[in-house]
């Protein structure tokens, strides 16, 4: 591990962008990543920190200057950042990339830390359940489809971007109301039985849900197990994860700064 500390930082689905709010959580992620500077080795971001992103060749979108700047000066002192795009970010490309040496990741991987295997990803589509889902990911994934998004001007493209994550958000309220949606849920839990199959992990880490979670997912003969945890967001919950000292756990920012901690999902 590269950095000043031996800790790992897990967190996903700021949305930075969308609602009103946005340049408040901005700041408030951006304390927070402050704070880590002095003991993390690593800070792993999955998916979904921006609401919409698209890389293209000569500019660079509006806005996230703060949070940008943020991770740059983590990088610099030697944290190791790792990003994994959700479904509002897979079009982040290699920017992150070329401007603060961020690994990048399309889909979900095992990770090492301390001699331990983390199952890591954003979440989405995974198990198969949802077929429409599917097909628009696919879609949103072809080079072509993405060469031709490219050709259009930015004042039409981000309004496209926005109706379409405004409708996800929707979603994702009463979601965060209700506790996750079933299937979404399910499907997570699905896939990470099934890598447990051929693959050797003890923790598997995810967002997407708008939920933070921490429960033991055991394999199909019961007897094995690894501990599961969904960070969460930051934009119902301001909650995250860190692995430290041998322990994977979730954390409340609200409630480590004297706010009203997060309700707990459902």
């Amino acid at each position: 591990m590269n950095g000043k500390g031996g800790n790992v930082y897990f967190l996903s689905d700021a949305h930075l962008g969308a609602g009103t709010d946005s340049r408040e959580r901005e700041l408030s992620l951006c304390r927070l990543l402050d704070t880590i500077a002095a003991d993390a080795a690593q800070l792993v971001l999955i998916g979904d920190i921006l609401d919409f992103w698209f890389t293209y060749r000569h500019v660079v979108p509006r806005g996230h200057i703060r949070l940008l700047g943020t991770l740059a000066r983590l990088s610099d002192a030697g944290v190791e950042i790792h990003y994994y795009t959700g479904n509002h970010d897979m079009w982040m490309f290699d920017y992150l990339e070329g401007e603060i040496g961020a690994v990048m990741h399309s889909s979900p991987d095992i990770m090492r830390f301390d001699g331990h295997g983390f199952l890591v990803g954003h979440g989405d589509g995974l198990g198969h359940l949802d077929r429409s889902y599917d097909c628009l990911k696919s879609i949103f994934g072809n080079r072509v489809c993405q060469h031709l998004f490219a050709l259009l001007p930015p004042s039409l493209t981000f309004p496209i971007a926005r109706h379409w994550s405004d409708s996800n958000k929707r979603k994702h309220t009463r979601a965060s109301e209700s506790g996750p949606t079933k299937r979404q849920g399910e499907g997570i839990e699905s896939y990470i039985k099934e890598r447990m199959r051929s693959d050797d992990f003890d923790y598997a880490v995810f967002g997407h849900l708008h939920c933070p979670t921490s429960k033991k997912i055991e394999n199909q003969h019961g007897v094995a197990a690894v501990q599961y945890v969904n960070t969460g967001d930051w934009l119902y919950h301001r909650t995250y994860a860190i692995y430290s000292d041998g322990e994977l756990k979730l954390c409340d920012w609200r409630e480590t700064n004297g706010l009203s901690p997060t309700a707990t999902c459902q």
